[in-house]
C-alpha cells in the first residue's frame, strides 16, 4: 500500500531535513578533517534539527565510504572545475547528491537533483543551483546511459556491487 498525499508530506519533509543535517556533517568533515563517523559518535553535530535520523546517518556514511568514486565522477563531469577548487558548500552538496544518483537505488535521480538544487539555492553562492543542476543532470545521464549496458547475459540489471567487484 502506497502512502496517501497526507502520509507523504512528512516524510518528504523528514528526508530534506535529513539531507541538511547530512550536508552539515560532510561539510563539518571537509573542514575539520573529522570522519564522518567521528562526528557521528562524538555528537559533535548541529542538534538544531534534532537527532540525526538514520536516513541521515546513512546518506552521510554511506557519502564518506563511496567518496573517491564521487569526485571521481564529479571530477569526470565538471571539466573546468576541480573538486577540491569547488566551494565547500557546492562540493558537499554534490557529493552527496551523487552518491544518491550513483548509489542508492531507491531514490530517483530526478528527487536527488531537486533536494541539492534547493539546498544549493538556500545555502550556496549566487549561481550554486545553475552549477549544481548542470553537473548532478550530467552524472544523472552518465549514470542512466551505463545503466543501460550494465545488464548481464539473460537481461538481468547488474547491481552496484556487481560492478565494484
Amino acid at each position: 500500500m502506497t502512502a496517501g498525499p497526507n502520509e507523504a508530506a512528512p516524510r518528504m519533509q523528514e528526508r530534506s531535513r535529513a539531507r541538511r543535517q547530512a550536508l552539515q556533517i560532510l561539510y563539518q568533515s571537509d573542514i575539520t578533517g573529522a570522519s564522518v563517523t567521528e562526528i557521528l559518535e562524538g555528537r559533535a553535530y548541529n542538534t538544531e534539527d534534532g537527532e540525526p535520523s538514520e536516513f541521515c546517518r546513512e546518506l552521510a556514511l554511506g557519502t564518506e565510504e563511496r567518496l573517491e568514486a564521487i569526485d571521481e565522477a564529479l571530477g569526470a563531469t565538471s571539466k573546468h572545475w576541480v573538486v577540491s577548487r569547488m566551494p565547500l558548500v557546492d562540493r558537499n552538496i554534490l557529493r552527496l547528491a551523487t552518491y544518491e544518483i550513483l548509489f542508492a537505488d531507491s531514490i530517483p535521480p530526478s528527487v536527488s537533483i531537486n533536494e541539492a538544487v534547493e539546498m544549493a539555492k538556500v545555502y550556496g553562492g549566487e549561481d550554486s543551483s545553475r552549477f549544481v543542476n548542470g553537473v548532478l543532470g550530467k552524472i544523472a545521464e552518465s549514470a542512466a546511459g551505463e545503466g543501460e549496458d550494465d545488464r548481464d547475459d539473460e537481461g538481468d540489471e547488474r547491481t552496484v556491487e556487481d560492478l565494484d567487484g
